[in-house]
This record gives C-alpha cells, structure tokens and sequence, in this order.
C-alpha cells in the first residue's frame, strides 16, 4: 500500500478533526458524570464548530499539516503541541468575547483541551507508526546528471515522503527520466513497453515539481516555458483578483490609517528622516515602478550602494526590526496595490540594479515578470529572506512554480501562511 503526500496530510487532518469531536464527547460525559443527553450535545455543538474549524486552521498555518515535519516522531508531536498551545489560546479568547458563543459553564472548554491534547499525542504516535510501514514507491532514475543524484539522495533522507530510490530494475514501480530521454524516438518504445508492464514513468522536471513545489531551473528550456505558462488561460483569473486586490486594498487601508499616526511616530523618535521610504522596483514585464514603505532604516543606508539587507544588519533601526518582523513596514505597499503596481499575492518585486544583476546569473530571472508582483508570494512563504545570488536563484524556482500553477486555491493558502509568518515575527 502507498499513500501519497497528500493523502498522507488528508487522513492526519480528518483524524484531528474526528478527535476534536471524541473529545468533545468525552468532556461533557465527564464534567455531567453521565452518558450526554442530546440537548445539551446540540447545545456545544454550534459553538465548538467554529473552535474546530478554527483549530483546523491553526494547524496548518502552524505547519501541523507540513510533510517536511513528518521527518520523525518528535517533530511530529513538537509541531502539533505548539500550535494546540495558540489553538487552544485562540479558543479561550473567542469564548469569552464573543458573546454568541455561550457555553455554560466555561470549564467544559478547559476539558475539553486537555483531551483532545491527550487524543492528538496518542493520534500522532499512531500516525508515525502507519507511515513507517505503509509501503514505500520503489523508484529507479534513468540519467545521471547532477540534479538527479542529489534529488536521489534528498528521498534517502526523507522516507516520509514515501520513495525509496533502487539502483536496479528490480521490482521498480516508478521510473523518472529526463524530458529528452522519455521524448527520443529511439527510447520512448521502451518507455511504452513499461507501461505496459504496468510500471510508471514520468519526466524528471515534473517528479521534482511535485514534490518540492518549486521548478528545476537548472534543467529546464525555453521548451518548458512554451509548454507551461499560458497566460491567455488565466486572463480570467488575473481579473477576478484584481477585484479582490482593491477590495482587500481599501479594508486593509482603513485600518492602515488608524495605526498609521503610531507607526509615525516611533520611527520619528527613533531616528532622523522621513517616515515613508520609497524605492525603485520592477513590476509586470519589466516596467519601473516606485513602491512604498515605512522606514526601517538609518538614513542614507544606501548613499554608497545597493545591497541585500542581512540578518543583524546594524543600519535597521529598533523599530525598524519590529515593522519588519511582523511585516508592518509594508503595510503603505497598499496604495501600490491600489494603483495596480502590485498585487496582494505575487513574486516580490525587486531592485532595478539587482535584476540586471540577476538576470546574467540566473537563467530565465527575466521570467518571473510576466505577472504582476505581490506583497507576499509563493517563495516567501517557502523560502527565507534572499541575500545573495544562490538564494535569488533558490526563490526563482519558487516562483516559477507560482506562475505556472497559480489560483485562487493557491493564493488563498499563500495567504493563510502569510499570516502565520507575520503572527511568528519570522520576517527580517
């Protein structure tokens, strides 16, 4: 038996959420001391409906539902203790300010988290058990290229991602070959003949994709780009965000103007210049536009040069490093979106000077400006802060990714990681 990835995330995820019902159960037969009746199981019900779906949410913007977490046990379990902690914080808030949801007494809550955490420990053990023995995709990799061999060695050390990698034809189940190699005419009959037989075969660009999110842009051509970006099929869904960029625009920008005076103020105490810093980035097919942010910086940080912020870059201001860690500092980028430069979801925008840069390193850079840029995108969430060539280059196969398979499902979960990202300060 084999289970994918995401069959693997789907059974975890409907597991949690019958076990937030069977604790429900349990509490109130504990706290009534007695089988519960149904009018007061109606009675919870609507309230931890919401709680659930809630918690669901948690989990997995919190990484609970994340395969690279599945590596063992105690990642596992650590992953789904910390987000039942901001789950059940989460909860407790909701309880006593929304006023619809009362539930008499509030204990019931507090039981109810303590076993339903019970039931999600002894869940998750029993998880890690399944996955260890569900049956691994026995796969052979025809070619020897570079990308190949290490992506056969990532499989080594994730088993569960569900592959073992065989150095014979043995009982192969899966083959992944390059697109070349399944395309020549002297090769595909034999490729045919192990269909036939009942063995898979898939090109290596699209079994890397699959797994990693993100596109080999080492290996691929011109050829890919004809093949898989077609931005005549997605004019219908560029403008039906754009509808749901300038309402989310003109909410956000609302409540912008409420904090704005705050935010003002701490970077005027700070340090001397202006509150506002704009800069020039590229935006869709290359045009030049000027985007907007709060200062995070000393003044003229940049006289000399451009260049990549770092890690404790001693130019960021203290307030500059808590707009950052929290995404604050972008929060004027509205007016970019409400102007059409930027979108709410997208690759981020970068420097005139580093994509010319960029551009003689990287192939195909110039590729992530057919769409629109974003405040936050695909390899943002996937991937840290870029502060060098090799992480420009890492990202790009993220946003390619992005630009190739982007929709409303995937803007909506880059979105929900988004705000993981800013509630955790991981921003830089």
């Amino acid at each position: 038996m084999f289970l994918s990835s995401k069959g693997k995330i789907l059974i975890l995820a409907m597991g949690d959420l019958a076990l937030f019902y069977l604790g429900l159960f349990f509490t109130l037969n504990l706290r009534y001391q007695t089988l519960v009746e149904p009018e007061i199981w109606l009675a919870h019900q609507w309230p931890f409906f919401w709680i659930h779906l809630l918690w669901l949410f948690i989990f997995y913007i919190g990484g609970a539902y994340d395969v690279k977490n599945f590596a063992s046990y105690k990642k596992i379990l650590g992953t789904t203790l910390k987000t039942m902690a901001i789950a059940a914080m989460m909860a407790v808030l909701i309880f006593y300010l929304a006023p619809g949801l009362k539930i008499a007494p509030k204990t019931n809550l507090f039981i109810d988290i303590a076993v339903v955490s019970i039931l999600l420990v002894l869940w998750r053990r029993l998880f890690w058990f399944f996955i260890k023995k569900v049956s691994k995709i026995k796969v052979l990799f025809l070619g020897s290229t570079k990308e190949m061999r290490q992506f056969g060695e990532q499989l080594k050390n994730n088993p569960q991602l569900g592959y073992e990698p065989m150095t014979t034809p043995e009982n192969v189940q899966l083959v992944v070959a390059s697109a070349d190699m399944i395309q020549d005419k002297e090769i595909s009959g034999k490729f045919y003949q192990m269909v036939l037989l009942g063995i898979s075969v898939i090109d290596f660009e699209s079994f890397y994709e699959s797994l990693t999110e993100k596109v080999p842009i080492s290996i691929i051509n011109e050829g890919w780009f004809l093949k898989n970006v077609n931005e005549i099929n997605k004019k219908p869904f560029e403008q039906f965000k754009r509808v749901f960029d300038i309402i989310y625009a003109v909410v956000t920008g609302i409540i912008t103007l409420a904090i704005l005076p705050f935010i003002a103020m701490f970077i005027k105490l700070e340090s001397k210049g202006p509150v506002f810093y704009k800069q020039k980035r590229v935006g869709k097919n290359g045009k030049i536009f000027e985007l907007f942010k709060f200062r995070t910086m000393i003044k003229d940080a940049e006289k000399n040069k451009a260049q990549w912020a770092s890690e404790n870059d001693n130019r960021i201001t203290k307030i500059g490093k808590i707009l950052r860690k929290t995404r604050l500092d972008e929060l004027p980028q509205i007016w970019n979106v409400l102007k059409g430069d930027l979108s709410f979801i997208g690759p981020r925008p970068e420097r005139p000077e580093f994509v010319e840069m960029l551009k003689k390193e990287i192939p195909h850079y110039a590729m992530r400006h057919l769409v629109k840029p974003g405040l936050s995108g695909w390899a943002q969430i996937k991937y840290p802060y870029a502060a060098s060539v090799k992480d420009a280059e890492e990202k790009l196969q993220y946003d390619l990714y992005y630009i190739k398979n982007r929709s409303m499902v995937l803007d909506l979960a880059i979105t929900a990681k988004t705000i993981a990202t800013i509630v955790s300060r991981q921003g830089r």
